[in-house]
């Protein structure tokens, strides 16, 4: 599932966010799921992962008795404030006050398509990151495509 553009909604009194119709038509429940799981990203904005996705993810991660201390600082800041969002028949979602405010988002909040995920932001932040993201557009393309061909390659049972 891929997730792209931007959206302007309303946040209504109760706390209700409704997913916009043209990504409600891009989720499959078979895939995807018919829920989302709130997150607070590294980025200061709050993501929306279809459930499935976040669950498959989340499962991915290596189970051990014996963690990182990296893999425990990891799941003690996702996974105790991460809520399960039910969208209800109107394509809404009860997004929890708490992490609305730490996130600094007010009554409009910004949609964002960020590939496997949605991102939401106070839009007043969001234009103002955009106009720094943007001033710095080709140095983040050139970062962005070194850092690709810098991954590292699995080895091939020849090489082990």
């Amino acid at each position: 599932m891929l997730f792209t553009g931007e959206y302007e909604y309303t946040i209504d009194a109760k706390g209700r966010l409704a997913i916009p119709a043209e990504i409600r038509s891009w989720l499959d429940p078979q895939k995807g799921g018919c829920g989302f799981y709130i997150t607070a990203g590294p980025n200061d904005a709050l993501w929306l992962w279809p459930e499935r996705t976040f669950e498959r993810i989340a499962g991915a991660i290596e189970e051990s008795l014996l963690q990182t201390e990296e893999q425990i600082e990891f799941d003690e800041i996702t996974f105790p404030s991460a809520r399960h969002l039910e969208m209800d028949k109107s394509g809404r979602v009860l997004l929890p006050q708490k992490m609305i405010e730490a996130a600094g988002i007010g009554s409009k909040v910004m949609i964002l398509g960020m590939r496997d995920h949605l991102e939401l932001r106070d839009p007043a932040q969001w234009e103002k990151r955009q106009k720094e993201k943007l001033e710095k557009k080709s140095k983040i393309f050139y970062r962005a495509r070194q850092a690709q061909f810098e991954k590292p390659k699995p080895q091939s049972d020849f090489e082990k």
